[in-house]
């Protein structure tokens, strides 16, 4: 039975910006509040069904990855609203003294950040968007890649793959070349050497949970000059995991995260652009459902929802 309210969007003074999943609100002092609504995407249309609760799921779940690798890589986090003891130092100002009751879990106080125009992909195993351009033409990222791989086949060490980073409509994968024209060559190679470094902490620890962490995108900003982990972090929005008794290279296992929506939007008379399909209950409560999983099984938590 779920408890926690589903929120759609939220309405509060001072939108930044509202993206796909986040509202974003300018709360002053160099500060933002941050809502993971409940929204859901999928081939980069925003569904019209909420999944309920995902926003808690998100916001909890990038909160432990923060914590986690917060001496491999500094982040923008300040605190979730529910602790109140981290935010205890910011002022009661704007969309955060207005915040409704029941927004506490999904709401985050954090940095306000450079963002870097460039979405940080790390594969560690070849399979989604990268699987069908290697069966298209060969390649990964517009590089050559060896033949005879198969779906799912680890690469030896893990690939950076960045991408556009699009507010509206498809990202794109970027070339090497076209990623050092992006953010210069110098950055390139910085946010590089920086994401394999936390994509390699984080596999390990999904490894030691039983979970593969198979690939996953990592935003980064300039806050005071330093470069820093931004947005979310290793959610089942952003990241794809498995089971390590489901893997075995020829197939795709079956991923914790939107995958049983993508499969059911595949099923229908839809062309990817919106509007999208509604979505039926048992699809909602399936998407959910594997929401929590990923939670519980990389947490070692449960997340009442």
């Amino acid at each position: 039975m779920t408890t926690t309210e589903t929120i759609y969007e939220s309405a509060l003074p001072g939108l930044l910006n509202r993206g796909k999943i986040r509202d974003i609100y300018d709360i002053g002092d160099g500060l933002l509040l941050m809502i993971a609504t409940d929204r859901i995407s999928a081939f980069d249309v925003i569904m019209p069904d909420p999944i309920p609760g995902k926003g808690v799921i998100l916001t909890q779940m990038s909160t432990f990855w923060f914590d986690l690798l917060k001496d491999v890589v500094p982040n923008h986090m300040v605190g979730v609203v529910s602790d109140t003891e981290a935010i205890k130092h910011v002022p009661r100002t704007g969309a955060l003294a207005a915040l409704p009751d029941g927004y506490e879990r999904r709401s985050t106080v954090i940095k306000r950040a450079e963002r870097v125009e460039m979405e940080c992909v790390v594969r560690n195993y070849i399979t989604g968007t990268a699987w069908a351009e290697y069966r298209r033409s060969g390649t990964m990222n517009g590089a050559p890649m060896p033949a005879g791989l198969r779906e799912a086949e680890r690469f030896p060490e893990p690939v950076f793959t960045p991408s556009t980073k699009a507010e509206e409509g498809h990202d794109v994968a970027l070339t090497r070349k076209e990623g050092e024209n992006l953010v210069g060559v110098d950055l390139y190679q910085t946010l590089e050497e920086k994401s394999i470094q936390v994509f390699a902490a984080a596999h390990g620890h999904a490894e030691a949970q039983g979970m593969i962490l198979a690939d996953t995108k990592f935003e980064f900003g300039f806050i005071d000059g330093e470069l820093t982990l931004i947005d979310e972090v290793l959610t089942p929005d952003s990241s794809r995991f498995w089971d390590v008794n489901d893997w075995k290279p020829g197939t795709a296992p079956p991923a914790y995260d939107k995958q049983y929506l993508r499969n059911w939007l595949e099923t229908q008379d839809w062309d990817k652009t919106p509007p999208a399909p509604s979505l039926p209950p048992d699809v909602v409560a399936q998407t959910q459902e594997r929401y929590l999983s990923a939670y519980r099984r990389l947490t070692g938590k449960s997340l009442t929802i």
